[in-house]
């Protein structure tokens, strides 16, 4: 009854105080869609990763001003999304390290010598500013 107080245990249909209610989850524990959200697979998250730092990487090559704009905006700023981001970028780099390879017909450890070199030369001139 309306307004009527009753003692002792609640009825089966009604939650005990501080439970949830049937089909809502429990305090502290996600809801259903975030739990889906949660639960992707590897491949998901790989191609996210991807095509995060496509993005990242296509913004670098329009201008700095750009591709400040796209860290700040593509990159979440957790430990997760800099791992993912960091992940995209392996990725990428492999697979365009693959393309030039089979472009050229040049050994990938080649071309990887030539950077390395690139970037002592970058290092050199940098610190003799």
């Amino acid at each position: 009854m309306v307004g009527e107080i009753t003692l002792g245990e609640p009825s089966a249909d009604e939650p005990a105080v501080g439970e949830p209610a049937a089909g809502e989850p429990a305090v502290g524990e996600p809801a259903a869609d975030e739990l889906a959200a949660m639960q992707t697979t590897p491949g998901e998250t790989a191609a996210a990763a991807m095509q995060l730092a496509i993005g990242l990487l296509t913004a670098s090559l329009d201008s700095p001003a750009l591709e400040s704009w796209a860290v700040e905006a593509l990159a979440l700023h957790d430990a997760d999304g800099l791992g993912n981001l960091i992940a995209g970028l392996h990725v990428v780099s492999e697979l365009l390290l693959r393309e030039l390879g089979e472009a050229t017909g040049e050994p990938p450890e080649a071309t990887l010598q030539r950077l390395a070199f690139l970037a002592e030369r970058w290092r050199g001139s940098s610190s003799a500013s």
